[in-house]
């Protein structure tokens, strides 16, 4: 990005007297639905700047600025949620401010300064390897406990843990499966290996010789869709004959079994970015997929049990409950007051974080106790969990006591987002014009859309959010 096209566009230089690390920082004023608000970044030296009061740490420092000294916290009361594809890795290849980024995030002991969770949609391995990755990616030890897949929140959905449910996806399903507490599995392959018959779109994998099952399988009770699968003919064939025989797909179809059979689905995402130039398809491309195949062949929607990943309700919950546990290990006694979602995406990273803000805002507001949502309208049933089906006592009572009072949005540049687009005069007109890539149950309101701060990438992401909270860990 150069310095002229960053000026032209509204990209000016962060910096604090003495510090050695600059940041590009977008201004916008953007006007969100329901009133209006201002998100405008300035240097950290203005008075502008909207510190929080509620940033002051037992222990802290004064430091030198225009106008006065500032307070300076050493203990954080924020946290940061970070999404992986985009904004630290594009495919397999690591983005370079990843890894300076998260070198002002440790101590020289490697600790980290400030709680950190990785939110990412991705579903297609298990926690720890996911870490190993991250670990190795930016040369910082990163914990399984600070990884947050897509399926994750399935850990909490206890009721189907005893029940043969149908997976889909791809990676080590079963084991994941297993990871996250479901104790009959199935993959489609097995499936398929099964019911021979079911999967006949290529014609080189129909089988000569037909063999009857030595085992059968049991009902099918529910179907879990992890991510995108491999063979999207074969899983979409398997899940519509397990869904229209009401688990037994060996069956003929039976239209008036309906609603269905329950369907959980992770990760939503529309699309990706990896190497290549362009978006690639994304999970997200496989559900509009299936939920179009069923609507077709019975004039009925296909409903979800639940929807997790960004930007449901649940998985920021979810990991708003990782970012206290950290801090509750770490004996941080300062509360969490403020969260960071640093993502790539309008639709899943920046709107989920609105979404959640919303939400903080008016629980803090109403003063109530926040019930776990994993639901959204157009769901098989009431959006709340209740504490007798899927979420048991002891994960309702930990997502129920949020304790953030904020969920702020940065977006940055380097993955699904292009700045490098003219910019419209009329920001609002333009956003309203958008052809909405969330998933069919999200109503789509611009204001959701619209991030809080705009970076170039993680590193400056980072060195702004230490501005913005007035944070000296070192």
């Amino acid at each position: 990005m150069t310095m002229q096209y960053m000026e032209r566009v509204g990209f000016t230089e962060l910096g604090c007297a003495g510090e050695r690390a600059h940041s590009w920082v977008f201004h916008s004023h953007l006007h969100v639905s329901g009133g209006s608000r201002s998100r405008h970044v300035q240097g950290c030296a203005s008075s502008s700047i909207p510190f929080s009061a509620a940033v002051a740490a037992p222990i802290s420092v004064l430091c030198p600025a225009a106008g006065g000294m500032q307070q300076l916290s050493v203990l954080p009361s924020f946290g940061f949620l970070f999404d992986i594809d985009g904004v630290l890795v594009r495919g397999k290849t690591p983005i370079p401010a990843a890894k300076t980024a998260f070198q002002k995030l440790v101590n020289s002991q490697g600790q980290f300064v400030v709680p950190v969770v990785f939110v990412t949609n991705a579903g297609n391995c298990l926690r720890q390897e996911k870490a190993d990755q991250l670990s190795q990616l930016l040369g910082v030890a990163i914990s399984q406990d600070q990884v947050m897949m897509s399926h994750s929140p399935l850990r909490m959905f206890k009721r189907y843990h005893d029940k043969c449910v149908l997976v889909s996806g791809q990676g080590p399903l079963l084991d994941i499966a297993q990871d996250l507490g479901f104790c009959q599995p199935i993959t489609i392959e097995t499936l398929r290996e099964k019911h021979p018959l079911l999967d006949v779109v290529d014609h080189d994998r129909r089988p000569n010789v037909l063999y009857p099952s030595a085992v059968e399988l049991p009902k099918i009770e529910a179907v879990v869709l992890f991510g995108e699968p491999v063979r999207w003919e074969t899983n979409l064939q398997l899940i519509i004959d397990v869904l229209l025989t009401s688990g037994y797909p060996g069956n003929p179809y039976h239209r008036e079994n309906y609603p269905h059979i329950p369907v959980l689905a992770c990760n939503m995402d529309l699309m990706w970015v990896a190497e290549a130039q362009s978006p690639r398809f994304g999970h997200g491309t496989f559900m509009v997929c299936l939920e179009n195949i069923y609507k077709k062949i019975t004039g009925k929607d296909l409903k979800y049990e639940a929807l997790m990943g960004k930007p449901s309700k649940v998985t920021y919950q979810y990991a708003e409950y990782l970012i206290r546990a950290q801090a509750a290990e770490r004996q941080w006694q300062h509360p969490i007051h403020t969260l960071y979602a640093v993502g790539d995406n309008l639709m899943t990273d920046v709107y989920g974080a609105n979404l959640y803000n919303r939400y903080l805002e008016e629980n803090s507001r109403q003063g109530s106790k926040s019930w776990v949502q994993a639901k959204v309208a157009g769901g098989r049933g009431p959006a709340a969990l209740s504490q007798d089906e899927e979420i048991d006592n002891s994960w309702e009572n930990e997502l129920a006591s949020a304790a953030a009072a904020h969920c702020r949005s940065v977006l940055v540049c380097t993955g699904v987002y292009n700045p490098h687009t003219e910019m419209p005069l009329d920001t609002r007109a333009s956003i309203a014009e958008t052809v909405f890539h969330g998933h069919r149950d999200f109503r789509f309101e611009p204001g959701l859309v619209e991030p809080d701060h705009i970076v170039p990438d993680v590193d400056a992401a980072v060195d702004l959010v230490f501005q913005l909270e007035n944070f000296a860990p070192y």
